[in-house]
């Protein structure tokens, strides 16, 4: 039940990255899904130690966590972005 929560809520978080960074209508659900998932992962490394709390890959579904896998995601597009366009945006 946890993992199905993860990759739903994974999903939300890629698809409103992808909305914040102009990725969307490059994306289909399955790449929303794997941006909000890894996003969570690179949350839990780079995000967690400065903000607190937990990834949404851990289980946690509070605010915190939902708003720091969603700064990941937007983090793991903005390095995407950048290595293919060569501009963040």
């Amino acid at each position: 039940m946890t993992l199905l929560l993860i990759l739903l809520v994974g999903g939300i978080i890629g698809w409103l990255a992808s909305i914040l960074m102009r990725t969307d209508a490059q994306q289909g659900i399955f790449l929303n899904i794997v941006v909000g998932v890894v996003g969570a992962v690179i949350a839990g490394v780079l995000v967690n130690p400065l903000l607190g709390g937990a990834p949404i890959t851990s289980g946690a579904f509070d605010i915190l966590s939902l708003f720091t896998s969603f700064l990941g995601a937007v983090i793991l597009l903005a390095l995407v972005n950048l290595f293919r366009r060569g501009s963040v945006r």
